[in-house]
């Protein structure tokens, strides 16, 4: 029992100082980057590290609860597959972003949402079964839905095909968050207790995992980084924060009530930028990387903010059907 507490407690602290990490390393990965480059032939199989440690969080009672609320599962996911690829093509217009950093906003935009809306809904006290049901069904969808929008909004500027991006969510997305689910029940049925010490420090490798990640793109992008503007900033905060707006805006114009329309925030504007980077890397450049790497810091940022802020309007502690225990991208 003391071994599961220290394990839960190194999880507990590994993740709630996320964000502390990143900006840690992010730093040292500009004044040192051939410290972290070594990084980049990994970064696919880090992601599915943390896809499959949300795989480990899912259980059929949450694919249940889709056949429930069909409805708000439906309007939310709708809402992140539209509005944030037509938020960041906008922005990308607008703002006159360059091609490949460009394209790294719609890749976010175009990403399934995050695990880290999960826990952000838990701490807003919104509705975390439907949030984790939202990001299930976007998740699934994600091999169709995410080259379908990057070849639409991005077309003539990439030679990558539907069919190669398809193929690599699946195997990064989908087939670990399978995995895990799988795992999951076998635990479950014959090693509960070693699934209780999974759920424990899956939060603290997930969280080391995505660290990686945004250190290794950063390494990768010093001069991409060092040349940006504000615009570029000042792009990621508009993009997330209208996503954030919009999705709760969304969830109140459908007549949800107050924490379903939190989780619909929460859904529509923190995205799974670490596939976005995955994708960036593999099949464009580290310029196109910039973009997702700084947005899984700034969402890490705004979420809590938000949460915190709906904690505010109600009082202290948070509340909800279940805590998730994975958050990362």
């Amino acid at each position: 029992m003391t071994v599961q507490r220290s394990v839960e407690r190194i999880g507990a602290v590994t993740s709630k100082y996320f964000v502390v990490w990143v900006l840690i390393v992010s730093p040292l990965a500009l004044y040192s980057p051939e410290t972290f480059t070594w990084i980049e032939p990994y970064i696919t199989p880090l992601l599915g590290i943390i896809m499959l440690g949300m795989g480990l969080t899912l259980t059929p009672d949450d694919f249940r609860r889709i056949l429930e609320r069909p409805r708000d599962v439906f309007i939310g996911a709708l809402g992140q597959w539209l509005l944030m690829p037509t938020i960041a093509y906008v922005l990308v217009a607008v703002l006159g972003l360059p091609a490949e950093i460009g394209l790294g906003l719609i890749l976010v935009g175009a990403a399934p949402g995050g695990t880290a809306s999960n826990v952000m809904t838990y701490l807003g006290r919104g509705d975390v079964a439907l949030s984790v049901s939202i990001t299930s069904v976007t998740t699934i969808a994600a091999p169709l839905v995410m080259p379908a929008w990057i070849v639409l909004l991005a077309g003539e500027s990439i030679t990558v095909t539907f069919a190669a991006m398809a193929t690599s969510i699946v195997q990064v997305v989908l087939l670990p968050v399978v995995a895990g689910l799988v795992l999951r029940h076998l635990l479950d049925a014959y090693a509960p207790a070693v699934a209780q010490a999974g759920l424990s420090i899956f939060p603290a490798i997930s969280v080391i995992a995505i660290v990686a990640i945004v250190a290794a793109v950063v390494g990768l992008s010093v001069e991409t980084i060092l040349g940006a503007s504000a615009l570029v900033f000042f792009a990621v905060v508009v993009h997330n924060g209208l996503g954030l707006g919009t999705g709760y805006a969304v969830g109140h114009a459908t007549n949800m009530t107050e924490d379903r329309a939190r989780a619909c925030a929460f859904e529509v504007g923190l995205q799974n930028s670490g596939l976005a980077v995955a994708l960036a890397t593999t099949y464009f450049s580290p310029s196109a990387a910039l973009i997702p790497a700084l947005f899984s810091v700034w969402h890490n940022v705004s979420g809590p903010a938000l949460a915190t802020l709906f904690t505010r309007l109600d009082g202290d502690a948070p509340s909800g059907d279940a805590e998730p225990t994975v958050a990362s991208d």
